[in-house]
């Protein structure tokens, strides 16, 4: 009874959501809730099954493909069609794509709400979206076969057309996809064999690239209404600051200043543009009560951390008896890490427009969170869920910031459009994000291991330091077990080398600096500990490292796969390398995906240049290579980026990096050629977006030791001074 409830209840949901889905044929069906973070699966019911309407076949033979996932450059208004054009045997030239509203009908099969994230818009649509193909080719083989009065199993769907094959008759989609229309869901399908695939595993071309050539793609910058104020907000310097005073008399002169207001993260000045309110914004005179975030700085903390770090922390992973097994070992080896917070520094910084009435708010944004933000948004005009309506824009890059778990800064716009009451555009500078964002946190690591006389590793203890996440969030009941943080320890405690002696432990730190998610997750520090630990033990064995880590790993493990390929490639161990390069090696599995990484490096006046990466991917089967090589690609920009350059830094409380002078990204003379080949699978599809960015600050650091004999223990590593 409990489970028909909630169809009942999702089947009138889908009835009154129906009416933003207008077209032709509309296919739904019915998905239960699986996969996924394992959060997912508990944060929600364990019976639940949404109805999906995704395709609309219209007259002139036009299929529309309704995305629920938020394309931020990572390629899944393509690779998410494709999924149902295969098994609706349609023509790739007639699709088109478009976001989806706002509705329970779109949400994630795994996360149980509207969300982009964790790598998983594939993995959680595979099967999800192949039905829904397969329907939509049923019920028009369906409605042609009643049409020609022929059996069904006479006719076949193919190039967006059912073809009667003893008479040769043939009718488009869109002759058909009103009688198609009028028939009952099909009650099973059966999807298609991985060897008959058609589209599914060949490169395709992106569906959103030509708009964003021909600068067509609408962006959250690019919407404007008419009427329509400009806000920039001036916050506090220091996390967790308030207004104490303020005077605007000087801003409030300037042209094309319409007003200035006090709002709950500091005073709003509104404008007929972007440059009138920035202008305005920077003649204020603000006096702040800064609150107890003023004493942080990072010296101090680093040496709190540090400090923490050696002592015992809450237990993480337990394998064996690591007191015991540094008692049997030959020697031991220790070492401390730091990671720095990171910003996400997004191309396109933060924006959101609200359009405010008493009864309705409609907004207009780039986000990766459309359910959460939906009820932030909701909660703060006073209004039900159902009354605020979200147009999902193009996202100039994502990497968490636009999944924050607090809806921040559409909550700020919601709160700003309260109280101006006329349409807003709130936009972030980007030394506005980069100063009072969220960030990934700072780490510090501690690890000492056991090693026996044949170099093994007997006995592994890691303690992490470090803020936790999900704390304080709608996600800390069902993210931290026994206090811990799973995404703080990912990456460590899913060591996956053969250890007896295995123990990790965490301290999970309080500030008021804010953090969240940042492509990779925790994978994003723990890759970098664990893989460069690895290689020192390669070294004290007198060992190759790929051979050494083939050594520890278990004989059916798919790191092996993905590290034999980036060997092989790459030339290891058989390609001479010019003079002063030197060959790094890292593997890391993260969000299901076992990626290699292999970095040859030089210094150039002690400076670290990487001149090549090959990287070997293992991510099941995949839907669009060139998706994937294309991810991969930006993972490691993304990855070397933080490696090489990427540091927040406080003082006095405030955030000493503003922009792209002080934060730099990979600067285009400092690419490498990066190299990526697949792992031939037949496993389900995993994620692709992130687990290319873990490995590659390890594959970099190795190299600098093969190159100098220095372990770089500290990121970012412009920081380190190398010969």
């Amino acid at each position: 009874m409990k489970n028909t409830t909630l169809q009942d209840s999702s089947r009138r949901a889908f009835l009154k959501d129906g009416a933003l889905l207008m077209g032709g044929l509309v296919i739904s069906f019915y998905m239960p809730v699986k996969g996924g973070r394992a959060f997912a699966a508990e944060a929600q019911p364990k019976a639940v099954f949404p109805p999906n309407a995704f395709i609309r076949i219209a007259a002139d033979n036009s299929i529309t493909i309704v995305v629920n996932k938020s394309e931020m450059g990572q390629g899944v208004y393509t690779s998410l069609p494709m999924l149902v054009a295969e098994e609706l045997e349609a023509d790739w030239s007639s699709i088109r794509i478009e976001s989806a509203p706002v509705a329970a009908v779109y949400n994630h099969t795994g996360f149980g709400m509207q969300l982009t994230g964790g790598s998983s818009s594939v993995p959680s649509s595979w099967e999800q979206l192949r039905r829904v193909g397969a329907s939509g080719r049923i019920m028009l083989i369906r409605a042609a076969a009643g049409q020609w009065g022929v059996p069904e199993s006479e006719c076949h769907a193919e190039n967006s057309q059912v073809i009667h094959a003893r008479s040769g008759k043939r009718l488009s989609y869109g002759e058909l996809a009103d009688a198609a229309a009028k028939l009952p869901l099909p009650d099973s399908v059966e999807l298609k064999s991985p060897k008959d695939f058609k589209l599914i595993g060949k490169p395709v071309k992106r569906i959103d690239t030509p708009v964003k050539i021909n600068g067509s793609a609408q962006f959250g910058l690019d919407v404007y209404l008419p009427g329509m104020l400009t806000v920039l907000i001036a916050r506090s310097p220091v996390f967790g600051g308030k207004v104490k005073r303020y005077d605007a008399t000087e801003a409030a002169k300037l042209p094309g200043v319409q007003g200035i207001y006090q709002v709950p993260s500091g005073i709003a000045v509104a404008a007929s543009g972007f440059w009138p309110a920035k202008t305005a914004r920077d003649l204020l005179e603000i006096e702040w009560d800064e609150g107890p975030g003023a004493a942080l700085s990072t010296p101090k903390m680093r040496m709190e951390y540090l400090e923490l770090a050696k002592q015992p922390g809450t237990v993480a992973r337990k394998d064996g008896n690591t007191e015991q097994g540094f008692k049997e070992a030959h020697k031991s080896v220790s070492a401390e890490y730091e990671v720095p917070y990171l910003a996400h520094a997004t191309m396109e910084p933060l924006n959101v427009v609200v359009d405010l009435t008493p009864d309705h708010c409609t907004i207009w944004t780039g986000t990766q969170a459309q359910t959460m933000d939906r009820g932030m948004a909701a909660a703060t005009a006073g209004l039900k869920p159902e009354q605020v309506e979200i147009h999902t824009m193009y996202l100039g890059g994502g990497f968490g910031r636009r999944a924050n778990p607090r809806s921040d800064f559409v909550q700020e716009a919601v709160q700003v459009a309260k109280v101006i009451g006329k349409p807003i555009k709130v936009v972030w500078a980007r030394e506005d994000d980069m100063r009072g964002g969220y960030y990934r946190p700072m780490w510090a690591d501690h690890i000492e291991v056991g090693i026996a006389k044949d170099g093994r590793p007997v006995a592994w203890k890691h303690t992490i330091v470090g803020q936790s996440i999900t704390a304080d969030t709608m996600f800390e009941s069902f993210m931290i077990k026994n206090g811990i943080d799973a995404t703080s320890v990912e990456g460590a405690s899913t060591l996956p080398y053969m250890i007896p002696n295995l123990q990790v432990e965490l301290h999970s730190t309080r500030n008021v600096v804010p953090v969240q998610w940042w492509r990779s997750v925790g994978h994003s520090h723990t890759a970098f500990v664990v893989e460069t630990m690895i290689d020192e033990l390669a070294h004290l064995a007198g060992k190759d490292p790929v051979a050494y880590r083939l050594d520890i790993l278990p004989a059916a493990s798919r790191y092996r796969g993905a590290l034999k390929l980036a060997a092989e490639k790459s030339g290891w161990g058989k390609r001479k390398l010019p003079a002063g390069h030197a060959y790094g090696v890292a593997v890391h599995q993260s969000f299901e995906s076992y990626v290699a990484e292999i970095a040859e490096v030089s210094l150039e006046n002690g400076k670290i240049k990487v001149h090549r990466v090959v990287a070997a991917v293992d991510c099941g089967m995949v839907v669009n290579p060139d998706g994937v090589q294309q991810q991969v690609e930006g993972a490691i920009v993304y990855g070397l980026s933080a490696a090489l350059h990427g540091a927040i830094t406080l003082e006095n409380g405030r955030v000493m990096q503003s922009n792209f002078d002080s934060y730099a990204p990979l600067r285009y003379s400092e690419m490498p050629q990066v190299d990526v080949h697949i792992v031939a699978s037949n496993e389900r599809p995993t994620g692709i977006g992130e687990p290319g960015t873990p490995p590659i600050a390890p594959a970099v650091a190795n190299a600098v030791f093969a190159l100098t004999g220095k372990r770089l223990r500290r990121m970012p590593f412009d920081q380190e001074t190398l010969a």
